[in-house]
């Protein structure tokens, strides 16, 4: 192994000269946002991609997590999620006013637990808000059950799940509204943007309506929006990047699968697994170091660092530990922030870097 730094993560990139060739067309039409012809092509080839109705292209999936809400109608109350999420998560929920109420994870899929959402939900909910954990699927048909006897919404932060799919399709297709996120960090970026993926016509117009202020035409504003527009220059790189995805998923795989050969018979180590899946997208690798590892997971993190090996602890800390969020007893939540490590994982990562890290690891 080289002694370069092998970080958690490194954006994949399309061929520069894909890239550059939809820059010409920037350059030659002026167009550079506001819904310009490779905003339109991207959002088309999605919903083609991921099998989709509608798809509403955002300059980033907080803002995305954050329009669901009022595009849904969800003015006040409260909203269960999970504490076993990125902060995104829960900030959408606060910036709008809401209430979030936290529950704890299930053990195995490390998603919100449907046998706690009952229990969390009084008069005042409005919605349920799920993560599709390091892109395993939540458990989507108890949580619309719920919904359904109680009269909730249902919104999933599907940040993780580009390309993912369970036995009916995409992961996306699930609830009222999906958030996905294109940041550098994920299967497929834009290099910073995000979409909500939606099931009729009358729901994407009012969230394109939103993003864009709530301009209906050059006379009239119907509603109280924000500036959500993904530009021409992030669709380009979108648009460049799909025909390379499958290819990248294929060595995510690739990745996953060495790691998993390697570490699957070490003492105190629980490996992801993506049962319920028809199609992993492979999007992360996080290893759970229980007590009978000779390392805690944080002296684990400091002499992978010391090799020059960047790991995450991911999520850490609980949403519920922040001084902006009410506290609770979650123990299983508390107990995976408290010993989950995510392992370099992208593309491009060597097999003997896999090795050497492995090596570390046993």
């Amino acid at each position: 192994m080289s002694n370069d730094p092998i970080y958690v993560t490194k954006p994949f990139l399309p061929p520069i000269d894909e890239f550059k060739s939809y820059i010409d067309g920037i350059w030659d039409r002026h167009a550079l946002t506001n819904g310009g012809p490779l905003h339109k092509e991207l959002e088309d080839k999605l919903c083609d991609y991921l099998d989709v109705p509608y798809i509403s292209l955002f300059n980033n999936c907080t803002i995305g997590l954050m329009s669901a809400f009022p595009v849904l109608g969800i003015k006040s109350g409260e909203v269960i999620t999970s504490p076993f999420t990125f902060v995104a998560t829960a900030h959408a929920i606060k910036w709008c006013g809401l209430t979030p109420v936290f529950v704890d994870i299930d053990p195995e899929t490390l998603n919100i637990d449907p046998t706690k959402i009952e229990a969390a939900i009084t008069p005042d909910t409005k919605a349920v808000m799920a993560v599709h954990c390091y892109g395993r699927p939540c458990d989507v048909d108890a949580i619309q059950a719920l919904a359904d006897k109680h009269g909730l919404k249902v919104i999933y932060d599907a940040a993780h799940i580009f390309g993912a799919e369970d036995n009916g399709g995409s992961l996306a297709r699930h609830g009222d509204l999906a958030v996905l996120s294109f940041h550098a960090t994920k299967v497929f970026n834009t290099f910073e943007g995000g979409a909500i993926i939606c099931h009729d016509k009358d729901t994407k117009d009012t969230i394109d309506r939103f993003k864009n202020f709530g301009i209906v035409d050059d006379n009239r504003i119907d509603m109280i929006g924000l500036n959500g527009k993904m530009s021409e220059i992030h669709a380009a790189m979108g648009l460049a990047q799909l025909p390379h995805i499958d290819d990248a998923i294929l060595e995510r795989k690739r990745v996953y699968d060495l790691y998993h050969k390697l570490l699957v018979n070490v003492d105190g180590l629980r490996l992801p697994n993506f049962d319920g899946l028809a199609r992993a997208n492979y999007a992360y690798f996080p290893i759970i170091v229980g007590d009978d590892y000779p390392l805690s997971r944080d002296k684990l993190a400091d002499k992978l660092r010391n090799h020059g090996i960047f790991t995450r602890k991911y999520f850490y800390p609980l949403i519920t530990d922040l001084k902006d969020y009410p506290s609770g007893d979650f123990p299983v939540a508390k107990g995976m922030a408290n010993n989950i490590l995510c392992l370099p994982m992208y593309p491009d990562l060597g097999n003997d870097q896999i090795e050497a890290i492995s090596n570390l690891l046993r």
